[in-house]
């Protein structure tokens, strides 16, 4: 069964794949700057034999194997970039660059995707179709790689696009999906209060843009619970609020910074349009200017149902139906979002969670570490989707 040949070779390579993985860990490169990452990545492809294009989008790689029976053309997606995050981990593979870590688990997917052209590429006789690998520069910071890519054209001829992210809070051994929406669009809002700033003994004599701020902290909240439909989730964060460095100075300006969370595309664009107004009538109210400045992030991510259902499927086969899981859908962002806004196709989660490695802390974390295993079943995931396509 050619199902289980490939299975049988991924397990096999697996070592291979562990050493891909940690190599890339000890050389993380950040957003916008992964020369060495998308150059590794594309000599493995080209040593396969595959067609590949580099500098898609930018540092993005694009590899694409022809099978030699008809099918789909079907794109997998990992993302390879890593965070400005410092190693804390006492490993081997520790990383080797001050300050920079694979502490959301890219490298996993990474090593993942490459073990699996290795292994469809030995089968391509009997691969059905055709099987593009998307491997994705800057994920973790916007405008993020994916779009420029798919405007680049790595989309092109794509049936369907899947897509999987390793998760420590879910177990080793374990698949989470979920249809529908399942994360949120992601946007970023500067503003600047310009106030007249004093002496705080005479604060008639000044407009305080402190006082000002802070009415307008708590005003931004209205607009999730008295203006968007509680039905539609939404959220206004207000993450940052400085100035002044003084205890008897009222300052001249001050400054917030924030987030917006949306799912549905019209709130997002009333969210933005509330937000504006209030800054704006705020500033008549007090006799000031207040400046806005809103950068739209990520789309939201919707998994497309027929996908998701089949992406179910195939897990339920490989794992069993109580190691498949309902992913709670929740307000990060992913530039996935814009592979299944060109095409259909679903985005899952693949658990990496295991405290007898001391696999636990969050994504993000210092400590940051996921049991390596989850690349055989990333793996088993996306192979049985190109192999089980009707």
């Amino acid at each position: 069964m050619l199902l289980q040949k490939a299975f049988d070779q991924l397990k096999k390579i697996y070592p291979e794949m562990i050493d891909i993985r940690r190599d890339l860990h000890m050389h993380p490169e950040i957003s916008f700057q992964e020369k060495r990452t998308a150059k590794l990545i594309a000599k493995y492809l080209e040593d396969l034999g595959l067609e590949v294009k580099t500098k898609v989008g930018g540092n993005g790689v694009v590899g694409r194997l022809k099978g030699g029976r008809p099918g789909k053309t079907i794109a997998l997606r990992a993302d390879f970039d890593a965070l400005l995050v410092p190693d804390e981990k006492d490993v081997s593979y520790k990383s080797r660059v001050p300050g920079v870590s694979h502490a959301c688990g890219h490298d996993i997917h990474t090593g993942a995707l490459l073990g699996v052209a290795k292994v469809l590429s030995d089968v391509k006789k009997e691969l059905p179709g055709e099987v593009v690998f998307l491997h994705q520069h800057a994920e973790e910071m916007a405008p993020g790689g994916a779009k420029s890519m798919v405007e680049d054209g790595c989309l092109d001829g794509v049936d369907e696009v899947y897509g999987a992210h390793v998760e420590v809070n879910f177990p080793i051994g374990t698949v989470a999906v979920n249809d529908g929406y399942v994360q949120a669009s992601s946007d970023a809002f500067d503003i600047t209060i310009n106030g007249k700033g004093g002496h705080a003994a005479e604060p008639h004599r000044s407009k305080d843009p402190v006082a000002i701020g802070s009415h307008l902290v708590v005003d931004l909240q209205n607009i999730v619970s008295r203006r968007v439909d509680p039905l539609h989730p939404a959220l206004v964060t207000v993450g940052a609020f400085n100035s002044g460095d003084a205890h008897n100075v009222i300052p001249d300006k001050a400054y917030l910074k924030g987030t917006v969370r949306t799912y549905d595309q019209e709130i997002r664009k009333q969210v933005e349009n509330e937000l504006k107004l209030i800054c704006e009538k705020t500033g008549e109210k007090h006799g000031v200017t207040i400046d806005v400045t809103y950068d739209r992030g990520y789309i939201s991510l919707y998994n497309h149902p027929d996908p998701t259902a089949y992406i179910k499927k195939l897990s339920t086969e490989i794992v069993g139906e109580e190691k498949v899981l309902v992913k709670p859908p929740d307000m990060g962002g992913e530039d996935f979002a814009y592979y299944v806004d060109a095409v259909p196709g679903t985005f899952f989660w693949v658990g990496g969670g295991n405290s007898e490695i001391d696999a636990v802390y969050p994504h993000h974390h210092p400590k940051f570490d996921v049991d390596e295993e989850s690349m055989l079943l990333i793996g088993k995931v996306f192979i049985s989707a190109v192999l089980n396509q009707s």
